[in-house]
This record gives C-alpha cells, structure tokens and sequence, in this order.
C-alpha cells in the first residue's frame, strides 16, 4: 500500500532535480568567460623598464557578434608600477596604458587593428595594422612585446617595486547603445590580472 507514495516521492524529487538544473543552468552560462595572464616577464634595461605578457581569452559570443557586424571593440592593456613603502601605503610611479581598436572590414573581409598610448581618436600617435583573419588579429592583441612602462630614472634603484598588469575590454568607447547593454552583462567581461615583483637594480 505505500509503493504508490514512494513512487509519487521519487518523482517528486526527480521534478526537484530537473527543476534545480533548469534553474542552475542560465547561472552557469552567465559566469565571465574566463582570461588569463599566462606569461609576464617585467626587466630593467638601459632602454628602461620593458614589459612582455601574453593575455589568453576567448571572445565571448555577444562580442564576436558585435564584431563581425562591423562594431569596433577597444582593448586597453594598462601596467602600474608601484614602489614599496613599509611605512605607508605603496607609491604608485609611473601607469602606462595601450589601447587597441579591433574593427571587422565587411568590403574586404580583413581585419584592422590600432594601438596608441591614449585612448584611439584622443591621440595623434596611432599605429595600424591589417590581418586576413580574426585569429591573426586577436593573437597580435593577446601578446605584448618589450613594451616600455617606465622610463630609465624613474625608479630607485636600491628600492623594490612591484608591477600590477591589467588587460580588459574597454566598453566605455563602444558606441552608446552597446555601452548600456554591456553593463553588468558577463557577456562583456573579459579582465586578466596579473602582478609581479620587480627586483632592485642588480648593477647598483
């Protein structure tokens, strides 16, 4: 006699399960897709002090979408040094930035990229270049080389500094409607961080 309450117990809790998953499922797919820092390497030189990185990321879908109907996406590299202070906070010496405009050219399906030291458009100083695939684009985005973020004498050489790495998708140079879609939307997020510790001047 009780078979049939059992029975209607274990469908009860199957509709439960489904019903969490169900639940679970647009939670998971909302989670910022996921980027990383996967090489730094931070050195003084006689030039200064010279940054390589390489930033891993896959475009989430809402920005390869955005990008093959022709909307620019703006990428900002940005590399702080900070100078350690055991009595107050850390100094912050010098911020360097890159910024990177990515746009899709439907008429002749090429790809174009700019860099500038300020944000593209504010500045008259802006290097381009053109790639037949989106891969080539992005794999020219994703890696940094011996990039100067400090100037030679801008850092003690008898202190030690730390440098905080940030690599991010700019929405604040979308155009205005994209801008108040992609706030607070996961879909829009894509950050890597990474710091490291830069050692005093071996040769001082």
């Amino acid at each position: 006699m009780h078979r049939p309450a059992r029975n209607l117990e274990r469908i009860g809790a199957c509709l439960l399960l489904l019903l969490a998953l169900w639940w679970a499922a647009p939670v998971a797919r909302a989670q910022p897709p996921a980027a990383d820092v996967t090489q730094l390497q931070v050195e003084r030189t006689d030039e200064g002090v010279l940054l390589s990185a390489a930033v891993q990321f896959e475009l989430p879908h809402a920005v390869d979408d955005a990008l093959a109907k022709g909307i620019p996406m703006f990428f900002v590299a940005e590399a702080s040094v900070y100078r350690d202070r055991w009595y107050w906070y850390d100094k912050r010496v010098t911020l360097a930035s890159r910024h990177m405009r990515l746009a899709y050219q439907p008429l002749t399906r090429r790809w174009r990229l700019q860099v500038s030291p300020s944000p593209i458009g504010q500045s008259g100083l802006v290097l381009g270049q053109t790639f037949d695939t989106r891969e080539e684009a992005l794999a020219a985005i994703q890696r940094v080389s011996r990039w100067r973020i400090a100037e030679p004498g801008e850092l003690d050489p008898e202190a030690t500094h730390y440098v905080d790495f940030r690599f991010r998708l700019d929405v604040s140079q979308l155009p205005r409607p994209f801008q108040i879609g992609a706030v607070g939307q996961s879909d829009w997020n894509i950050l890597a961080v990474r710091t490291q510790r830069l050692q005093p001047d071996p040769t001082r």
